[in-house]
């Protein structure tokens, strides 16, 4: 892939600008595994903290790479899973991974 001027970079960057952050990679991996509750995702992420989890969560949902389901019980029962848009990152992860390696 060769890229010639700033409009080719554009899809990176928007990538980047999705999943570039500390927290977003460790909880788009932990939902990889399936879907999952605030609590579960709260303790698989030491050192994550309740406001930073939920700004990241609200802003993958935005941009659809999450969805939130709200089942009305005492207590609120919400889960996150990843949607069809979400799972096609684990590609992307994947080769990270290898290169990475």
């Amino acid at each position: 892939m060769r890229c010639s001027d700033e409009q080719d970079h554009t899809g990176i960057n928007k990538t980047l600008e999705i999943v570039g952050d500390k927290w977003t990679v460790p909880l788009i991996h932990h939902l990889v595994q399936g879907k999952n509750r605030f609590g579960i995702l709260k303790r698989s992420m030491p050192g994550i903290s309740p406001k930073t989890l939920t700004l990241r969560l609200r802003k993958l949902e935005a941009d659809g790479i999450i969805a939130r389901k709200v089942f009305p019980e005492v207590p609120l029962h919400v889960e996150y899973r990843l949607t069809e848009k979400g799972r096609s990152l684990e590609k992307v992860f994947q080769a990270m991974h290898e290169w990475g390696k």
